[in-house]
């Protein structure tokens, strides 16, 4: 997530939003968030693990996701995807979303 804050701005000259997703508590997350990463994007809440699980990432047996960072279109398809420590980069993610705005 840091690394995505700290190229924020190349998202947003490409129109996207970024926002992280967690299955982890909202008390974990404010905290993470706030105290630990420092960062200004949304972390949203999958407490429930249904986006973790309709996107295909829920390790169920953990009750966690896989990291994964995905480029989802103006038309809501998923139009890049990047897993495990891939997803700690956002230069993929980035040149994704950068690919699409001129499309």
């Amino acid at each position: 997530m840091k690394a995505y804050q700290d190229g924020l701005a190349k998202f947003e000259e490409s129109g996207a939003k970024v926002f992280g997703v967690s299955t982890d508590n909202l008390p974990s997350q404010k905290y993470w968030a706030d105290e630990v990463l420092k960062v200004q994007q949304p972390i949203l809440s999958d407490f429930m693990r249904k986006a973790s699980k309709d996107y295909g990432v829920l390790i169920a047996d953990r009750g966690i996701a896989n990291r994964t960072t995905f480029v989802i279109d103006a038309d809501g398809k998923i139009q890049h995807i990047e897993e495990g420590s891939a997803a700690i980069d956002p230069t993929g993610a980035a040149t994704a979303c950068s690919r699409l705005k001129k499309h």
